[in-house]
């Protein structure tokens, strides 16, 4: 029988053996990396990104063992059982399809027997016509007039990677429509969209699978109420993004239009979706659209057919459990050397986060350690001056550097110190990776540098919507190859369920007090009926 488990497997205490050997002087990243041909032999093209995993704590034992886990494991397979509709969100009992997005093969993809395919080709085609409509100014507001600016209600999955991608595209929309996002329920995010938008040339787009989450629901109301306050009707402002037959996906609730999202699609894996689709079409054209799927396809065929030894997110996904479980690094950074992909951490933050930070495997037995790792990132050259005093000299943490060989602005060449800005760049980027692996001695303590501080580089030949969307597949990937590797499932999110539940008591407390002026917060706990408290009468303990 295949162990799904890594901590099952026969190289699991092999792989704590060669970590152990891995803080030899001898293993040191610095004489490591000038072995002959070091960065030949660690590094892979594929997918169409470039990743350099020399400056890895790897040795030739270490990584062979790693590879081995592939045969081991049946990782591929299960990859591709993923993208033929096999139910792996064992406890939602649902399929994981975010690649059948972006599938533009001709092959039947099943679920319950039914080919999910012409349902997608359905959706790309609507998203495709509205967008074009809205762009040629048929479809506009009560008014009459075009639409400006397209504001993304929606939290988490619903807005995170979105924003990657619009922030990281934003050079290449030429479509005079603006996007803003509205995730927050704190009245200030609210606030601020409106400040900045035209009521009368502006379409909300609401995004919710169950059109029940809280925040979402609250956002919507504030819209509504702030479009009516305008003079205008919530009904010729609004399109949404829901399951089908949700309570925002109801006739007596009219909206421009409704585009469906589907049970098999996670949230934080959704960007290639109408998730994403119906706001970054508005944004970019629905042809970049189409080409950052096209790139994204490109990257999943990558993932799921490309041996081991060369396949970029099998190999990162490795790598991350191999710093995590076996070298004891419990974060890692994702600092990409260009602005544009500065919302990249706080997306893959939530990819992995949430889809990797779990305490039982996928027959609900506890891991004998948690799973997952703490992701975070600005970009460089930012980050030098923001946290990378501790990474060089406090608690080291694994980092991917992302570089892009051709920057979008290539006509500001200006030199200083004799270099573009560019290529000053692409100086700190490469400078970095191998002053994190190096080190410098130094009699004085306090400016010594002990080095053996891993990372890897990727590069992106440019920031085309192609590229993009292969970076997008490339850490979705990883992660789910990551869960497969732990023994994990990557498709529920339980975790965030219990602070829920608790925020749905104190909201009727809440709601109790806002009819009853008089009432006490008698039904809550007293610590939590203290804060109210400061809420509402701005009486503080004590």
């Amino acid at each position: 029988m295949t162990p799904f488990r890594l901590d099952q497997t026969d190289l699991h205490p092999l792989l704590r053996q060669q970590a152990a050997a891995m803080a030899r002087p001898e293993a040191h990243l610095g004489k490591l990396i000038e072995s002959p041909r070091r960065l030949e032999r660690y590094s892979v093209r594929g997918g169409g990104l470039f990743l350099d995993y020399s400056r890895q704590r790897l040795d030739d034992s270490s990584r062979d063992l790693l590879f081995q886990l592939e045969s081991r494991q049946g990782l591929r397979a299960r990859f591709a059982r993923m993208c033929q509709g096999e139910r792996l969100n064992v406890t939602e009992k649902r399929s994981v399809l975010h690649t059948a997005c972006r599938d533009f093969g001709h092959k039947a993809v099943k679920v319950d027997g039914q080919d999910i395919m012409p349902e997608i080709r359905r959706v790309r085609e609507q998203i495709q016509q509205f967008c074009d409509q809205v762009h040629a100014g048929k479809i506009t507001g009560a008014g009459g007039k075009r639409f400006r600016h397209v504001v993304v209600i929606g939290i988490g999955g619903s807005y995170l990677g979105t924003e990657f991608v619009s922030t990281a595209l934003a050079a290449l929309a030429d479509k005079d429509i603006s996007l803003h996002y509205l995730a927050n329920v704190d009245i200030h995010n609210f606030g601020a969209v409106a400040a900045a938008i035209d009521p009368a040339t502006s379409l909300w787009v609401v995004i919710s699978k169950s059109y029940t989450t809280a925040e979402t629901s609250a956002n919507t109301v504030q819209a509504e109420q702030f479009m009516r306050d305008k003079g205008l009707d919530p009904a010729k402002h609004m399109v949404t993004v829901t399951a089908k037959g949700s309570p925002g996906d109801d006739p007596s609730r009219p909206v421009l239009q409704t585009f469906h999202m589907f049970d098999f699609i996670g949230g934080r894996y959704s960007v290639t979706s109408a998730v994403g689709g119906v706001p970054l079409s508005l944004f970019l054209g629905y042809d970049r659209f189409e080409a950052l799927l096209k790139g994204a396809e490109e990257m999943d065929r990558h993932a799921l057919n490309a041996p081991v030894e060369e396949n970029l997110p099998l190999i990162a996904a490795l790598i991350s459990v191999w710093n995590t479980t076996y070298l004891g690094y419990p974060q890692q950074g994702i600092i990409p050397y260009a602005q544009p992909l500065a919302k990249l951490a706080p997306h893959v933050q939530q990819l992995n986060m949430e889809s990797n930070g779990k305490a039982v495997d996928i027959e609900g037995r506890p891991l004998s350690e948690p799973a997952g790792v703490v992701i975070f990132g600005e970009p460089g050259t930012n980050a030098q001056h923001s946290f990378f005093q501790l990474a060089h000299q406090g608690r080291p943490f694994p980092i991917d550097f992302i570089g892009v060989r051709t920057p979008q602005y290539s006509r500001y060449a200006a030199h200083s110190k004799g270099v573009t800005n560019h290529q000053e760049l692409w100086a700190n980027l490469l400078a970095q990776a191998r002053a994190l692996a190096v080190g410098q001695p130094n009699t004085d303590k306090a400016r010594e540098f002990t080095g053996n501080r891993p990372s890897s580089t990727i590069i992106l030949e440019d920031l085309s919507p192609e590229n993009v969307g292969r970076l997008l597949a490339f850490y979705e990937a990883r992660t789910v190859y990551e869960g497969f590797i732990w023994g994990i499932n990557s498709f529920d999110q339980f975790g965030v369920e219990l602070g829920k539940k608790v925020a749905d008591g104190l909201r009727a407390q809440m709601a109790g007090r806002n009819a009853r002026p008089d009432q006490d917060f008698s039904g809550t706990d007293a610590i939590s009926k203290a804060y109210l408290h400061i809420l509402f009468d701005g009486r503080y303990p004590g």
